[in-house]
């Protein structure tokens, strides 16, 4: 990562007219940072061009599902294939339509480097969101480089602070203790999307910091991941309805019924894990999407595998709202 600019440098030359100078933005209602977020999937025309549209469509859907948040663009949300002005776009098209919705926003503004997560902070900031995520930098050698990243990042934002502890630069482990010191230090953050091996351990040793660890995060629904102590899960869009119930279910000490669900979900993660393609063909099978395109994936869906995919997903059925 490159050092050569120093902080105060930086942030005159990315936040001149957009954060510096300008009182806090901030939700207009504050909304809890718990329960099921699904990472908001990127749909595409038939050209292959971001439908904007359709994300608009995918807001309603996460509130009609009843969806506790929402978070755009991550990984699921195939970001490393966006354009730095589809990004600003989409943030701005979510924001928009995220207003008077249910759901918290939730906006990523990772970069591979500072200087590009810095222009996606300030856009967020003016956005303002209900909370900011960022994955850790690519182009990182050391976990220093990802302390430098986060010390800059984190007090320009005016609203809680999410790390994701995967998608980072190779190598480099964003250990739970660098975690803590920097939850320490900055008292919007502490939120944390724990994904990174060992996850079960990362998770337990997060839960057992609190305060200064105020929420942990895992990736899927799981109910050992809620008997550990998260506060949330991020998990894919496809099914947000099912996942939020039993989200709910378990919360509510309805254990067993919130097992069933989670067993039905089991099954769909195996079979999108197994036939490519079953994320996009769902979104377009549950009216939010008008195409099954992807950027980075290219498969075919067979007669054989929709077969597949559609006897799978009628074991949701009963948990749907959309």
């Amino acid at each position: 990562m490159n050092h050569l600019y120093s902080r105060r440098q930086l942030l005159a030359a990315v936040a001149a007219g957009t954060i510096a100078g300008r009182p806090a933005a901030h939700a207009a209602e504050k909304k809890p940072l718990r329960g099921v977020f699904p990472i908001v999937a990127t749909p595409y025309t038939l050209q292959n061009e971001v439908d904007y549209e359709d994300l608009v469509r995918e807001v309603e859907f996460m509130d009609r599902c009843g969806a506790h948040g929402m978070v755009w663009p991550q990984s699921a949300s195939e970001c490393t294939f966006l354009t730095k002005e589809e990004r600003l776009r989409g943030m701005r098209v979510l924001a928009k339509a995220a207003k008077g919705k249910k759901p918290a926003l939730v906006l990523g503004i990772q970069g591979p480097n500072l200087k590009a997560a810095l222009e996606y902070l300030a856009v967020a900031e003016e956005l303002a969101p209900d909370a900011i995520i960022a994955m850790p930098p690519t182009e990182a050698k050391s976990l220093d480089d990802y302390r430098h990243y986060y010390r800059t990042l984190i007090p320009l934002a005016k609203r809680p602070f999410f790390i994701q502890t995967t998608s980072g630069a190779k190598d480099v482990d964003p250990t739970v203790d660098f975690i803590i010191e920097l939850s320490k230090e900055f008292p919007n953050f502490g939120y944390v999307k724990e994904e990174h091996s060992p996850v079960f351990e990362r998770i337990a040793k997060l839960v057992a910091n609190r305060p200064v660890i105020k929420g942990v995060f895992s990736g899927p629904v799981g109910t050992y991941e809620m008997r550990l102590g998260c506060d949330g899960a991020m998990p894919a869009a496809t099914h947000p309805d099912a996942d939020a119930q039993m989200w709910n279910l378990y919360q509510a000490g309805q254990l067993a019924k919130a097992r069933e669900i989670y067993g039905n979900i089991l099954l769909m993660t195996n079979t999108a894990q197994q036939i490519p393609g079953t994320r996009q063909y769902l979104m377009k099978k549950r009216g939010v999407f008008k195409t099954t395109m992807s950027r980075r994936e290219k498969f075919t869906l067979t007669p054989e595998a929709i077969k597949e995919i559609d006897f799978n997903f009628e074991s949701l059925r009963p948990y749907l709202k959309a």
